[in-house]
């Protein structure tokens, strides 16, 4: 391990990295999210830990019994969709993680609103909206959490 690697992960200053769940039943909508968010979106934020899962079911499960700092829910998935998915785990999770729905287009915010999600991206995912979606909701995060 090098000395500047040891120096960035022992500054207590510096921000933990983030375990971020993704939920698409689509591989290649989870691997343009990943490659739009990258692994350091900002300065202050990285991403420690992609968790994908491929079913409702799953994505409900994990979130329950992981701990995680983000969930990512693909409003179009098939069988469970992301956004009645973010409803039931808003209402259903103790102190759920911010959620970030992907829409199938921007006039669905409507719809986004209404899943109780914390925010929502259109597709065709625009990497820029997403990596910025991401840094905002882990942002308003950090100055909710009690010090």
């Amino acid at each position: 391990m090098s000395a500047s690697h040891t120096a960035s992960t022992s500054d207590p200053g510096a921000p933990r990295g983030l375990r971020v769940l993704l939920y698409s039943d689509d591989s290649t909508t989870r691997d343009k999210v990943r490659l739009a968010v990258g692994r350091r979106p900002a300065r202050d934020v990285s991403i420690e830990a992609w968790h994908e899962v491929a079913t409702g079911e799953m994505a409900l499960r994990d979130a329950e019994n992981g701990s995680f700092d983000l969930l990512i829910l693909d409003g179009e998935a098939a069988k469970v969709g992301g956004m009645g998915l973010a409803r039931q785990m808003k209402n259903e999770i103790y102190d759920c993680p911010p959620i970030l729905v992907l829409t199938g287009r921007p006039q669905d915010s409507w719809l986004a609103a209404w899943s109780q999600a914390d925010l929502a991206v259109p597709q065709p995912l625009d990497p820029l909206a997403l990596a910025t979606g991401v840094c905002e909701l882990v942002r308003r995060q950090r100055q909710h959490a009690p010090a």
